[in-house]
């Protein structure tokens, strides 16, 4: 029986369930009995001794007598009220362990291959990526690698916001101000484009003249008009080159799919709404009233205009009615949770989804803090640069290198500054719980000890420096290992819990799982590369399969979390 060691303990003890109170137990209680064996202890005595009113230490016997052990648990016992502690074989985890490193998947079990949709990053057009998109950037991306190497049809979606009336006022300002960059003859970055629509806006309250043309062009945009859609092409392009810049820097990966791909689907999601009964005009506007909210839902303006709910039930209409999907996630800031409660309460009225065969999660999280407690800010008072963030951390991280490495050359300082930059505002974030503000510090980040990318990075490191000394072939080493040193023995029980780590990821969509299973395995090699020599000793081919497996899990648990590794540092 192959899989994750959870999933094959619950079986086992579910079977056991079964077997021994079959008779009296509903099969629907049995099942409930299963448990995530996070520590390899059962609790399901505890609870089933409640349905049957017997004492928990009865039923933990009369479980334990229908387990069948066979090679993989050595040594079930009872402890406290009723729990049941679970040993693994030595022998097992050891010919589990080995298996590990031949493995692909490096022993991970994947679920049956469905569609997963995971919408992340969603800058809007003509303005600059900031700290907080850090957030929605970072986890959405990991998210994202663990359902692909989870081997799930993995959809990355960037829903830009490149749509609406500012699009009318900064078209009508570069007209005026700047044709020569409309008609192709001047390029212009970003940074341009943003103080062009915080002008525009300016003159748009001030200039009723103005005011008008900037209404009329959002009409013509509307409408198509091939030049003021030519001018709209030339703005979206001069925002996609600055953050795919960016996304080239943090090693991201999308498909643009803007709120204006929606646009020609919007008339039939209200004739949808109103077909079932679910819109009611107040004020001129279309509004759903939904139970359990105070406040309307506003699908079409009193002017006929849309609004950023009829677009969302329209993108979640199409993911699963074109795209299939399965399972939607859309990771934005939890600001947002009321308004996708909404949606998706009304998508789910109105029939476009049907939540027992389409899962949809809002995976929200907090905002990003500086020193004082308070939204991170520059000291200008102004919201930090995503850019100057991320090159600020490659500069800090440049700085360790040059003290650490005095003999390497300017490329290989560049490269591990940029590994190290990267992978710290990275790790540092995803370590924390999503759901939780976190404050973001530099020192923090880039120092070796704690749960940080530095440290990571230099347990792998360390790794390389024993292969390197024992100077062997890894594709020559036997195919099993011998666990017999405590140390040996953590080592190998938690390289065979990443399985089980990455499915408790993929179901509760928390990375920082994942964050603290690596830093339980660095401290695990620490303290057996303490207690167990490797060069040199009896066990020194065993010890190094042992190092390798570590290894490979630690560089693939830092990919899934979007970091790069390093040789030495």
């Amino acid at each position: 029986m192959h899989g994750n060691l959870s999933t094959r303990l619950e079986k086992l003890f579910t079977q056991a369930i079964q077997a021994a109170f079959g008779e009296l137990v509903p099969a629907e209680i049995a099942q409930s009995a299963e448990q995530k064996f996070g520590h390899y202890q059962c609790n399901s005595a505890l609870k089933l001794s409640k349905q049957l009113r017997l004492n928990p230490r009865v039923v933990a016997e009369k479980i334990i007598s229908h387990i069948d052990k066979g090679s993989m648990i050595s040594h079930l016992e009872i402890a406290g009220p009723g729990f049941i502690n679970i040993t693994l074989s030595a022998s097992f985890l050891s010919i589990e362990t080995g298996r590990i490193l031949h493995d692909r998947h490096l022993g991970v079990t994947a679920e049956p291959r469905q569609k997963v949709i995971v919408e992340f990053s969603s800058p809007n057009v003509a303005k600059e990526l900031h700290v907080g998109h850090l957030r929605s950037t970072i986890i959405g991306d990991s998210l994202a690698r663990v359902f692909e190497f989870l081997d799930q049809d993995v959809l990355r979606l960037n829903h830009i916001g490149d749509w609406g009336t500012q699009f009318g006022m900064l078209i009508a300002y570069m007209q005026e101000h700047a044709p020569q960059v409309l008609e192709g003859n001047e390029n212009v970055d970003l940074p341009t484009l943003m103080h062009w629509y915080k002008e525009s806006k300016k003159q748009f309250d001030a200039d009723p003249a103005f005011k008008k043309r900037a209404q009329l062009l959002v009409v013509s945009l509307q409408a198509k008009d091939p030049a003021v859609i030519h001018a709209w092409k030339i703005i979206c392009a001069i925002s996609r080159k600055s953050y795919h810049e960016i996304y080239a820097l943090l090693d991201i990966k999308t498909n643009e799919r803007g709120e204006s791909f929606y646009n020609p689907f919007l008339p039939t999601i209200i004739a949808t709404l109103e077909q079932k009964g679910l819109v009611t005009i107040s004020e001129g506007a279309k509004c759903v009233f939904l139970d359990g909210f105070e406040i309307p839902m506003i699908i079409q303006k009193a002017d006929g205009g849309y609004n950023y709910a009829t677009t969302d039930l329209a993108a979640l209409n199409h993911r699963v009615h074109v795209e299939k999907a399965k399972r939607i996630i859309i990771v934005v800031d939890l600001g947002q949770s009321l308004h996708l409660q909404m949606v998706f309460k009304a998508a789910e009225k109105a029939g476009l989804y049907n939540p027992a065969e389409v899962q949809v999660e809002h995976v929200g999280f907090g905002v990003v803090l500086g020193p004082d407690g308070k939204k991170f800010k520059t000291r200008s008072g102004e919201t930090e640069k995503l850019i100057d963030l991320l090159l600020e951390a490659v500069k800090q991280a440049r700085h360790i290198f040059e003290e650490r490495m005095p003999d390497a050359t300017p490329a290989e300082l560049d490269h591990a500054a940029q590994v190290l930059g990267i992978g710290a505002v990275k790790y540092s974030d995803l370590s924390c719980n999503r759901v939780k503000d976190y404050v973001f510090s530099y020192e923090r980040m880039l120092k070796f000890e704690g749960n940080t990318a530095a440290f990571m990075l230099y347990a792998y490191v360390r790794i390389q420096s024993i292969k390197r000394k024992v100077n062997k072939e890894i594709s020559t080493l036997p195919n099993t290992l011998e666990l017999e040193h405590p140390s040996e023995i953590s080592l190998g029980l938690h390289l065979c819990r990443f399985g089980e780590t990455l499915d408790s990821v993929a179901r509760d969509l928390l990375p920082n799982r994942l964050t603290d299973y690596l830093y339980d395995l660095a401290e695990k090699f620490h303290a057996f590369f303490r207690d167990c020599r490797v060069e040199g000793s009896p066990q020194q081919e065993s010890r190094l399969v042992l190092c390798e497996t570590t290894g490979r899990i630690l560089k693939k648990g830092l990919n899934l979390l979007g970091l790069e590794t390093l040789d030495r540092m």
